[in-house]
């Protein structure tokens, strides 16, 4: 990475790391926003790189289904089932009319986004409002989002940086060339470090089995959905989901890992935290 991207890298951070940092603080209203963008524009930039694949998955049906997946998750105004059987007759009705290509691909690729971006983007929402809207308990959701974020954040960057000074052994040369075993258990480390030190700040409420298991979760799983991710860019043949953020790509390079993390992570304090 030349001087010139790492400054737009750097600048852009700084300008949107308070403006999610808040979001995630302060969760209801602002939270929902931010989780509707990162996953509408991740759904776009999916659909984008199919066409090189001359896949051409439902664009606008599919948003729209996951705007009503998300917002159910806030309001929930209706069960998940039946949001899911009246979204397969609608996708399946208009993929008889649109006449573009292969209709199972263009459905098998409209699914997959619904499934795989949509319904995890409702987990990290659940994460946010895991805790009552009561007294002091319903800001612990924005302490717990941000440490996660931070977290993959710092794991991120560790792997860069580690795997960029002493990386010899390829983690998954068939999908992402310049990741290395070395880079990715500096992540690791790192994301685990990162979860202990909020828990000493400000997730005092968690006990540490649970720090230690999220870190592991995060050091793991949020490596796995950026390799995941690769494996869809590699297949379409693109380097980044879009070019929409100077210095980073596209939303969904950028929160890749979150979209992997957060339903992990949910599903491990719902069940065993």
């Amino acid at each position: 990475m030349n001087l010139s991207e790492n400054f737009k890298r750097i600048a852009v951070s700084f300008a949107a790391i308070p403006v999610i940092i808040l979001a995630s603080y302060f969760g209801g209203y602002y939270f929902l926003t931010f989780v509707l963008f990162i996953s509408i524009a991740a759904y776009y930039e999916f659909v984008s790189f199919c066409k090189k694949k001359a896949i051409n998955a439902n664009l606008w049906l599919a948003s729209f289904i996951i705007l009503v997946l998300i917002i159910n998750q806030f309001r929930h105004f209706i069960d998940v089932y039946t949001i899911i059987i009246i979204s397969s007759l609608l996708l399946l009705i208009f993929e008889l009319f649109r006449n573009k290509g292969s209709a199972i691909l263009n459905l098998g690729a409209a699914y997959l986004g619904i499934f795989y971006i949509g319904l995890f983007s409702t987990a990290l929402l659940g994460l946010r409002e895991f805790y009552p809207n009561v007294d002091e308990l319903y800001v612990r959701g924005g302490y717990l989002v941000i440490s996660i974020l931070a977290s993959i954040w710092l794991g991120d960057s560790a792997a860069y940086y580690g795997g960029t000074a002493i990386g010899r052994h390829k983690l998954f040369p068939r999908v992402s060339p310049n990741k290395s075993w070395e880079g990715a258990i500096f992540g690791f480390i790192f994301s685990i470090g990162a979860m202990i030190l909020a828990r000493l700040i400000v997730l005092d409420f968690l006990s540490w089995n649970n720090i230690i298991v999220i870190g592991i979760i995060i050091g793991i799983v949020g490596q796995v959905g950026d390799l995941i991710e690769s494996l869809l860019k590699r297949d379409a043949g693109v380097k980044d989901s879009s070019a929409i953020i100077p210095g980073h790509g596209g939303v969904f390079d950028r929160f890749d890992s979150l979209l992997f993390v957060a339903p992990a992570v949910w599903f491990y304090l719902r069940y065993f935290g």
